[in-house]
């Protein structure tokens, strides 16, 4: 494979947001090539729009994802059943026309914790919901810096057939560029130029900003699984005196096992001492019976030898 097909197959993405760079297809531009980019680089540089003024906006944005090209006739219980699949589901906005209440066609799910956000980030993007191809994103109003909405001449992706195709987001990456980069026109719009050396390939996603200084998701589980097992281990008592009463009959319960193993102690160790001084008894028995046995045969032994002896002398007299 030759460098320029190489380079085809080599994508990057956009850190940042800048009006003039997404335009391009290889972020290398330098110049506007629509009106609507002119007006979302103005709005950039006179600080027209503000990321955070949106009152509806209150969901945490490390744990919420971005749900595009939704079916105009998809509700907000279908999302939510479509989507709980990969985490417990904190709050749901669908955004709908301020005039009509019709959906725009797209909402915003937030998650529990950051890991599950991340889970729906990585799965649930070209899933289908209602007939119609899903795309899934981080939260790029708020996290994403230089961010311009669609509706002001920036955003990301776009059909080709409304010639204004926003590049350097999942969808549409920026692809290496095939000719010279223009460092110096770049630094000077403040573009940040394309990261050679350090391109991804085509089935690589770009991985969402984490949060800094925070307490980690994996904290927040252990703490949701330590809470639920204290709700189990009180069997979701709603009396207070019938814990305390639980608790009591748990001690009680605990100091009876006690005694009765205390108990069973004591009693195995005197039948072990009471076998012990009958083996000991028996044995001193039997040695006195042995003792009265050797007596009688030496006593016996004596007379036999006394007879004998006065038959052999009472035949010496004859």
């Amino acid at each position: 494979m030759d460098t320029k097909s190489r380079k085809l197959n080599s994508i990057f993405y956009a850190n940042s947001y800048h009006p003039i760079q997404a335009g391009s297809i290889d972020g290398t531009d330098i110049v506007p090539h629509d009106k609507a980019i002119h007006r979302a680089h103005l709005c950039q540089k006179l600080s027209l729009y503000d990321p955070h003024g949106d009152s509806k906006a209150t969901m945490d944005p490390y744990c919420t994802v971005f749900v595009g090209r939704l079916n105009h006739l998809t509700t907000e219980q279908i999302i939510h059943q479509f989507m709980s699949k990969y985490g417990h589901i904190k709050s749901l906005r669908l955004v709908r026309d301020i005039v009509t209440g019709a959906s725009r066609g797209y909402a915003f799910v937030e998650y529990e914790t950051n890991r599950e956000m991340r889970h729906a980030y990585m799965d649930a993007h070209h899933a289908i919901i209602d007939d119609n191809e899903i795309i899934v994103d981080y939260n790029r109003q708020k996290l994403m810096a230089g961010w311009i909405p669609r509706r002001l001449g920036g955003g990301l992706g776009g059909k080709k057939e409304s010639g204004q195709l926003r590049f350097g987001g999942r969808e549409k990456p920026f692809r290496a560029p095939l000719k010279p980069i223009p460092y110096e026109e770049l630094e000077k719009l403040g573009i940040p130029p394309p990261p050679e050396g350090r391109y991804l390939s085509r089935n690589q996603a770009p991985s969402p900003p984490r949060r800094e200084n925070s307490i980690s998701d994996r904290e927040k589980d252990s703490r949701r699984r330590d809470s639920k097992d204290r709700d189990r281990d009180d069997g979701n008592l709603k009396n207070p005196e019938d814990n305390i009463e639980e608790r009591h009959h748990r001690r009680n319960s605990s100091h009876r096992d006690d005694h009765s193993r205390r108990r069973s102690s004591l009693e195995r160790s005197e039948e072990r001492g009471g076998h012990q001084h009958d083996r000991s008894s028996s044995k001193k028995e039997h040695g006195r019976r042995s003792n009265a046995e050797t007596e009688r045969h030496s006593q016996k032994r004596k007379e036999r030898d006394e007879h004998s002896h006065r038959r052999r002398h009472s035949s010496y007299e004859d």
